[in-house]
């Protein structure tokens, strides 16, 4: 008789995003005139730039032509973009990544979901709160998670490491050791979902208890380029070690507009070992037998960010959302909210205001005044009573989404 993974029955209600989604399609059927302006989910809304644009007709047609078509490609990803990403973002910042440490893959959130296939079920798992519900629900998948307790909002098998306004959320390295540290380590900077990022004083400090505990770092770099602060790192591997215990995901999602093309790279060095074992070897192999590679085109498409043009075009890109970030943070403060982030991210996160609940919070936007966020408790125990608002919309509908967050009450 055939079986399922139970582990998927543990997890609590739907997916965070999957649920926003539904609350705003039910208010919407019961109030067809409403207009909705959407801050919630992490999509961007500009078109794709015009050598983004210029490198898909022209891989489209050379697959129109038998001299120039192309089927299969390599599982890692073809040399051209492997060769541009660790010259372009790692060699010429003083970085040292080889193209063979690169791979190719179809989204940050495939990725950091899909990283764990290479780690036994019994490592212990050390997530930030709040934090990416991706990371924490892939594990609880596999069985590393243990069981959720909803009284709490946590999982009794992971380790979670508290980002509050204590810490200004960004958290701080758990005083774990020995047989009670983690194994793996999850990290984000800057950060969904609080916008926040961390210096190089303490990203040194997670490598430092890394290596002290044996443990690997897993770091989203998703939003690096939004960075603008010179002394804010934009790779992991800037701090020295890290290429013996830390593993980097980025996208060209928030970047570059790719969140309809899908195209990522993970980066594992071959330096970084387990046991003996190269990691690089393990998801090579893993690649190699779950995955047919991203689309030539699409691969095509990145490459051509790293051109004089293309690099241009994309900076305007994070300009445009990083300028709608900072018309949120500004508006928010001046209507009295407390707000982190904004700065050096996307993202802007609020406190809420009277004491509401995440979820109070998320229908009095949309209900009085037709916005849409996304309830910090959707990422977390400690994101409860929080909320987060995307810089991805439209310059217009920022403005006036910020305007009716001025003119509606401070509750």
């Amino acid at each position: 008789m055939a079986k399922i993974n139970e582990n998927f029955l543990k997890l609590p209600g739907s997916y965070l995003f999957s649920e926003v989604a539904k609350r705003r399609r039910a208010y919407v059927e019961a109030h067809p005139d409403a207009d909705i302006i959407s801050l919630g989910i992490g999509d961007v809304t500009l078109p794709l730039t015009p050598s983004v644009i210029g490198a898909l007709h022209k891989g489209v047609d050379e697959m129109s032509r038998a001299e120039t078509f192309r089927g299969y490609g390599p599982e890692q990803g073809y040399a051209f973009l492997r060769e541009s990403i660790a010259r372009c973002d790692y060699v010429e910042k003083g970085i040292s990544i080889e193209p063979d440490d690169i791979f190719i893959g179809d989204g940050a959130k495939s990725d950091t979901g899909n990283i764990g296939d290479i780690f036994g079920l019994d490592n212990k798992v050390a997530v930030c709160d709040p934090v990416y519900p991706v990371y924490i629900d892939t594990n609880a998948m596999a069985g590393r998670a243990g069981n959720y307790d909803a009284a709490t909002g946590k999982w009794d098998r992971l380790i979670y490491v508290p980002g509050n306004e204590d810490n200004d959320f960004v958290p701080d390295v758990p005083d774990l050791r020995g047989d009670d540290a983690p194994d793996l380590i999850y990290l984000c900077f800057p950060n969904n979902p609080t916008g926040t990022v961390a210096t190089r004083s303490q990203l040194k400090s997670w490598v430092d208890y890394a290596l002290e505990n044996d443990a690997v770092i897993l770091f989203d770099a998703a939003y690096e380029a939004y960075i603008t602060d010179p002394e804010i790192p934009h790779s992991i591997y800037e701090i020295p070690g890290a290429e013996l215990c830390a593993i980097e995901f980025r996208s060209f999602s928030k970047n570059a507009g790719f969140t309809g093309l899908r195209c990522s790279y993970t980066v594992i060095p071959k330096t970084l070992k387990v046991g003996g074992v190269s990691l690089n070897s393990l998801w090579n192999r893993r690649h190699n037998t779950k995955f047919n590679g991203t689309p030539y085109i699409v691969q095509l498409a990145a490459d051509s960010v790293y051109s004089a043009e293309g690099s241009a075009e994309t900076e305007g890109l994070v300009r445009y959302y990083l300028k709608n970030a900072d018309i949120i943070r500004r508006g928010l403060s001046e209507a009295g909210y407390r707000v982190w982030g904004g700065v050096n991210s996307p993202y802007v996160w609020l406190k809420t205001s009277s004491g509401m609940s995440s979820w109070e919070f998320f229908d009095y936007l949309l209900k009085e005044l037709n916005i849409v966020g996304t309830p910090g408790s959707g990422f977390g125990p400690s994101g409860a009573g929080y909320f987060r608002l995307t810089g991805f919309g439209s310059r217009e509908n920022t403005l006036r989404a910020v305007d009716r967050i001025k003119k509606g009450k401070l509750l």
